[in-house]
């Protein structure tokens, strides 16, 4: 009978050792669960930073590509402005060149005089 009993405890001890044995082992699976969790939620975070970070890499490539272009606009715009300044400048001295020499013509045909005779004139002095 005590050999029985003997064997029933130890026995008995062996189931409960075995029970905390599984017991620790399900804990340790929950804990390590629990860390991968947590390790991917971390990489999930990491992940949505990187894409925010490309997104206002991007924002800020498409404004600078933006105001480039706005800027060559501009350039194209001040140079044609400038092209069309000077267009009408020449023509204005082309008008006054001309009714300067109009000028001369009506003072060559009607007293006889002008450029032509003031150049002779100096000609004539040296």
């Amino acid at each position: 009978r005590e050999e029985k009993r003997e064997k029933q405890r130890g026995r008995e001890r062996g189931k409960e050792r075995e029970r905390k044995k599984e017991k620790g082992e399900k804990r340790e699976r929950g804990r390590e669960r629990g860390r991968e969790r947590e390790r991917e939620r971390e990489r999930e975070r990491e992940r949505v930073r990187k894409r925010g970070k490309e997104r206002r890499k991007r924002q800020e490539r498409k404004e600078r590509k933006g105001k480039e272009r706005k800027r060559e606009r501009e350039r194209k715009k001040r140079d044609r402005q400038r092209k069309r300044w000077m267009e009408g400048r020449d023509r204005k001295k082309k008008r006054r060149e001309e009714k300067v020499n109009e000028i001369y013509e009506w003072i060559d045909r009607y007293m006889g005089g002008g450029r032509e005779t003031e150049k002779k004139g100096e000609e004539g002095r040296t």
